[in-house]
């Protein structure tokens, strides 16, 4: 049952009303495509999502990611109930969370509110995918898997995910006897302008490292990465499996095209600094389904309200991280946020404010990897995911 607060009252009486005689076809049954569907639904209207793959979640095997939980002040998982998502899924609320700085040294840092909540991808029960799928269905939206809609002559929600890396998350799936911990280090010598982490819970963990820069180094990246966490932490593990995968975000300037309405990454919403980009693809997605289904013209002005000045200053934010250097990050993790509460320095970083936009707009963007510079004998994440979707076609 959604969660009706005073100031959503009319809102969501308002997706409620019937959406007669109105179909809404989506592409993509991601996080973005399913949301959508959902909200479409919840208006009234007929539903058909069109995904390429067999399943939900088939780009993922498991791995572990974060819902984050600092770009507004109301817990996320109160903001999906509103919108009409069920929390139906696995999730844990992460508090903690041990940071290592490119020297090395550890910074314990503990929320008094969830700095995120972890979740599982894939096709698997209990994963955010599979929860999403189930709710869709059982409301009625009707998923043609297999099916690459190329076109949508009649307009519809555009939800197909990533068309270009700007970042590539590569490492492994294990079982451990490890007690559940998160952990994150930066330095250019793991994760070039990026981050690894180690997340275990449950037996379960996903070590990775996040590339911002030499794609093609990623083995050895990987491979340091590993290194790293069984030295600092005893990393332990069983049955390991690698994972890739890649991402992009973009400067969101628009997210219609006449009757076209994009959301997730394929508008751009994505966080650029870290790539915590969950939150915005259910929000954009719930946006659309419901302002398509009602015949409203009203998600480009929500989703600059809501979207679009946390995407610019996430770019701000990349800009900046990237600028700084190990010896600047070490020098603002010991300065700036040792002690604090990550949550609520994480929240004024990331607020948006009108000079961060307008720094945006000085930040160059374009593809980190043309289509030219895929290797034929690479087996990194990128290379990987073009050489599958090639061979899908």
């Amino acid at each position: 049952m959604a969660m009706v607060t005073a100031d959503s009252t009319t809102s969501m009486w308002t997706i409620l009303r019937p959406a007669l005689n109105k179909t809404v076809k989506i592409v993509g049954a991601g996080p973005a495509g399913l949301s959508a569907a959902i909200a479409a639904r919840a208006a009234g209207a007929s539903v058909d999502v069109f995904e390429k793959r067999r399943d939900v979640g088939a780009r993922f095997h498991g791995d572990f990611q974060g819902l984050e939980n600092w770009t507004s002040d109301q817990d996320v998982l109160a903001e999906l109930e509103q919108l009409g998502i069920r929390c139906i899924f696995d999730h844990t609320p992460v508090h903690e969370v041990i940071c290592f700085d490119p020297a090395g040294q550890e910074f314990r840092l503990h929320s008094s509110r969830p700095l995120f909540y972890l979740v599982s991808r894939g096709p698997g029960v209990g994963s955010l995918d599979w929860a999403l799928k189930s709710q869709a269905m059982v409301e009625g939206a009707t998923i043609h898997f297999s099916n690459r809609k190329r076109k949508l002559e009649d307009g519809g929600v555009v939800a197909e995910g990533p068309h270009r890396p700007d970042v590539i998350a590569a490492g492994f799936l294990f079982e451990t006897d490890m007690a559940d911990g998160y952990y994150v280090a930066v330095g250019d010598q793991l994760a070039p302008a990026g981050y690894s982490y180690l997340l275990i819970w449950q037996g379960r963990g996903t070590v990775a490292t996040c590339l911002f820069k030499k794609f093609h180094d990623e083995r050895e990246y990987v491979d340091r990465t590993v290194e790293f966490f069984k030295d600092k932490v005893g990393l332990r593990w069983s049955s390991a499996r690698p994972f890739g995968g890649s991402g992009n975000s973009s400067r969101v300037k628009k997210v219609t095209l006449g009757s076209r309405l994009y959301a997730g990454e394929a508008a751009g919403f994505q966080d650029a600094l870290f790539g915590f980009g969950l939150r915005y693809a259910l929000v954009s997605g719930s946006l659309a389904g419901r302002s398509l289904a009602l015949g409203l013209t009203d998600y480009e002005e929500r989703c600059r309200q809501r979207l679009v000045g946390l995407n610019n200053t996430a770019i701000f934010n990349r800009w900046l991280y990237s600028m700084l250097g190990d010896r600047g990050r070490c020098l603002v993790l010991d300065r700036f946020v040792r002690g604090r509460d990550p949550r609520r320095l994480l929240g004024r970083i990331y607020a948006p404010a009108r000079w961060k936009s307008l720094l945006s707009m000085l930040v160059p963007k374009f593809p980190l990897m043309r289509s030219e510079q895929y290797h034929h004998d690479c087996s990194c994440s990128w290379c990987r995911c073009q050489k599958a979707a090639a061979l899908a076609r």
